[in-house]
């Protein structure tokens, strides 16, 4: 039996932002994945796949054409956000599975792909390790063991976080991989763009024994890759360094005079954003420009990142520089000249939030916002469950009041449309469902604390997730209702002179 999976060559995914923060660098000790999906014409549901027995022999492919992949006996529980376009297909950027794997990727730009792949694997690789990996660790090699087997035509950047650590992996001519564990003390910003700027090749080469050891002597490890890849990039000429250090960024990414509109200033608003002190990032004297093609990777946050603070970065469009397509200061011709962060075409943004010393069946939240970012609210739900509050999993193509993701994108546009006057109704909602979040996770975070029996614990986050949603419900009607008025007061007929 042959189970399709969804595929994108016909329908390149190639817009999200991501954002990792290692444990150490987070307020609660835990780490964090935000991930924005900027696809347009496409709806989001969010649900639950159980975990599934398979025949021998049963195999998945993406869509006609492309590998056939030998399927495991069993496939592990999972909770997703997907993305359903108009025409019928679906695709998923955010996963987590029932042993608290979570698996987001980009789409990433490559300069160099000598090695042309017809018949691989595409976008739909991150849910095969969604069903597949019980660690970060094991994610990264399965997804290499696949790459090496059946290769890729995309290019991609994906992150494997569970509740220890996080490692980002990049994707390389097809058949070959390299990844990079991110520091816990540290975070990372991923644009469209292929970004590890600096790889210990040889330490990963002698370290290819001790990757599939759980051990925690080998807790330490910090690169792996494909077996093959020194060869690989001797024989295509892709080293570039002078003094013998790999620069992966270097060797296979982009650096398109496209990247410093589209790419580069998004890491550059991020890292300015966190770290505003650390270095110069404006003026005569900046050490990195919104055009830098040598921003750091990873940097060390000058204070502990919430929940918030991911939201936020994800939000922006410039802030606080000329560059800000809302501006009212600066020079008029910088507004809007990069691509902003969150946009217009915005589906959702998930922010995975691990949560090690909570109870095995609590210890994941997904905070989840649909729409354009700078508008819309972000909220957290439980994720072992069995049913979806049907205000986040009802989407379908009419456009209701009844649903979050259409009121979200109903609230942005219009919000977007009469901004000055809005804006404040914006603030005040994102800061009415910040508070209200914690304050109903704190309340039943505590009820489960008090409860033993394991059906009991589902009823008690599902009865969660409802309590949730319907915040959300009343919150949101409350913003349309605020934005529509303050929209309507700007229509081209309207006049002053009381009627009465």
């Amino acid at each position: 039996m042959i189970r399709f999976m969804a595929d994108t060559e016909k329908y390149p995914r190639t817009d999200c932002s991501t954002i990792i923060v290692g444990k150490n660098a987070t307020t609660t000790g835990r780490v964090l994945v935000g991930h924005n999906e900027d696809d347009p014409g496409c709806m989001v549901q969010s649900h639950l796949v159980p975990r599934m027995q398979h025949a021998e022999g049963e195999t998945v492919r993406f869509a006609d054409g492309t590998a056939v992949i030998d399927q495991v006996p069993e496939t592990c529980a999972y909770y997703w956000s997907e993305f359903r376009s108009l025409n019928g297909e679906a695709f998923a950027d955010a996963f987590i599975n029932e042993y608290g794997v979570s698996v987001v990727s980009n789409g990433c730009v490559d300069s160099k792909h000598p090695e042309g792949v017809t018949g691989g694997m595409g976008y739909a690789l991150r849910r095969l390790i969604a069903e597949r990996a019980h660690s970060a660790r094991e994610g990264v090699l399965r997804t290499g063991a696949l790459l090496e087997q059946y290769g890729t035509y995309e290019a991609n950047g994906m992150a494997f976080a569970d509740a220890n650590e996080v490692w980002w992996l990049e994707t390389i001519g097809g058949h070959h991989w390299m990844a990079r564990k991110v520091p816990d003390e540290a975070y990372v910003v991923m644009p469209n763009q292929l970004g590890i700027d600096k790889f210990d090749l040889e330490k990963a080469l002698r370290d290819q024994e001790k990757y599939r050891c759980p051990c925690e002597e080998y807790a330490d490890l910090e690169y792996m890759c494909s077996a093959d890849l020194k060869e690989f990039i001797s024989k295509n000429h892709l080293d570039l360094s002078l003094d013998g250090v790999l620069n992966p960024r270097d060797a296979f990414g982009s650096h398109d005079d496209s990247d410093h509109v589209y790419n580069t200033p998004r890491a550059w608003y991020i890292l300015r954003n966190l770290n505003p002190k650390t270095k110069i990032w404006d003026g005569v004297n900046a050490e990195f420009t919104p055009y830098s093609d040598d921003l750091p990777w990873c940097m060390i946050p000058e204070k502990k990142i919430t929940v918030e603070d991911v939201k936020y970065v994800l939000s922006s469009h410039y802030q606080g520089t000329s560059y800000d397509p809302y501006a009212s200061y600066g020079e008029k011709e910088q507004r809007g000249a990069f691509r902003s962060i969150g946009v217009n075409r915005t589906d959702f943004l998930s922010l995975i939030q691990m949560r090690p010393g909570m109870e095995k069946d609590c210890n994941i939240l997904e905070w989840v916002a649909f729409a354009s970012n700078a508008f819309n609210v972000l909220a957290p739900f439980y994720t072992d469950i069995d049913t979806t509050p049907g205000y986040l999993f009802g989407t379908t193509g009419k456009v209701s009041t009844e649903n979050f993701y259409w009121m979200s994108r109903m609230i942005a546009a219009m919000a977007d449309a009469s901004y000055n006057k809005s804006v404040f109704h914006i603030e005040r909602y994102q800061e009415s469902i910040a508070a209200k979040s914690h304050e109903l996770l704190n309340r039943y975070d505590t009820l489960l604390e008090q409860e033993t029996d394991e059906e009991t614990r589902k009823k008690i986050q599902e009865e969660a997730n409802e309590k949730i949603a319907g915040m959300l419900q009343c919150e949101a009607a409350d913003t349309l209702d605020k934005v529509l008025y303050e929209l309507s007061g700007q229509m081209k007929n309207a006049y002053a002179r009381s009627d009465a």
